[in-house]
């Protein structure tokens, strides 16, 4: 069986909220959890998800998941060429102090540059059960999810993840 080295980057879309004068203007913006006068929260992701090099053995597809600490695993059809994997790395700004809730998708599509398909799913990240903004109003967070391919077409996959934060 031949195999066919794919690499595999997934580059990050996010989506935060307005800043306070757009959300008075924008009613599908505004979620009724900011308080007048409080910061209104942004998200910046200054690390994308990047799952290095494999090589697609086979036909029948497979899995590697990349862990919030950065640790990689291959399942199925894939096997790891070794390369350094990254996690996603974020940071939320708002009010010091207040909770928060981010959402991470459940899954996204990727393609490749020639028409391959594959999917992220099962997103983790190292956030505590309840997220607070440090009195700084800051909190960092990392994240990793699965890539299911599942065909036999390798190839340089892209997707854009939406993460979004709100006030709890």
């Amino acid at each position: 069986m031949a195999q066919r080295p794919i690499a595999i980057l997934a580059l990050l879309g996010l989506s935060c909220a307005a800043p306070a004068a757009a959300q008075e203007t924008c009613r599908l913006c505004y979620s009724g959890t900011t308080v007048p006068g409080e910061r209104a929260l942004t998200i910046e992701i200054w690390t994308d998800l990047n799952f290095s090099k494999m090589a697609l053995a086979g036909r029948s597809g497979g899995s590697a998941q990349i862990d919030a600490q950065g640790g990689k695993r291959t399942d199925g059809g894939l096997i790891d060429l070794g390369g350094v994997a990254v996690s996603g790395r974020g940071r939320v700004t708002g009010q010091p102090g207040r909770e928060i809730r981010v959402d991470l998708p459940s899954h996204v599509p990727m393609t490749s540059t020639d028409g391959a398909k594959g999917e992220l799913s099962d997103f983790t990240s190292d956030l505590p059960a309840n997220p607070r903004l440090n009195a700084s109003g800051v909190l960092e967070f990392s994240f990793g999810a699965r890539l299911n391919l599942p065909g036999s077409q390798g190839g340089n996959f892209r997707g854009r993840i939406p993460i979004s934060v709100d006030y709890n």
